[in-house]
């Protein structure tokens, strides 16, 4: 990988992190695929990926509109402060494809 790909995860075991998968306009924002932050709630991931990309409003706005996998589990309704992502697990965020009523950090709105 290159530097500009690990930028702001050296610091995080890997083998002990979260892998933070981005795609579509959220991965172009970011301006790389993947971050490896410290596990947590689902909460405590997306504030670690915030301060990762902090300065980025691109990516702070894209990021408010992601709908979130908990490794193949979409969180849905849950609560992103009850539901722990542990070490070794993935978090995808998807950024809506084609339209859609989207609201709130990593949930879809309901319609």
């Amino acid at each position: 990988m290159s530097d500009a790909s690990t930028a702001g995860n050296r610091d995080v075991e890997r083998s002990a992190s979260v892998t933070v998968r981005y795609w579509a306009a959220a991965k172009a924002a970011a301006g790389r695929e993947v971050d490896h932050v410290d596990p947590g709630t689902v909460a405590e991931v997306l504030d670690a990926v915030a301060a990762l990309h902090d300065g980025n409003e691109r990516f702070m706005r894209v990021l408010e509109i992601c709908s979130v996998l908990v490794g193949e589990e979409p969180l849905g309704g849950a609560d992103p402060a009850s539901v722990t992502v542990p070490a070794g697990g993935r978090l995808e965020l998807l950024p809506p494809f084609a339209g859609g009523a989207v609201g709130g950090r990593g949930r879809r709105a309901e319609t």
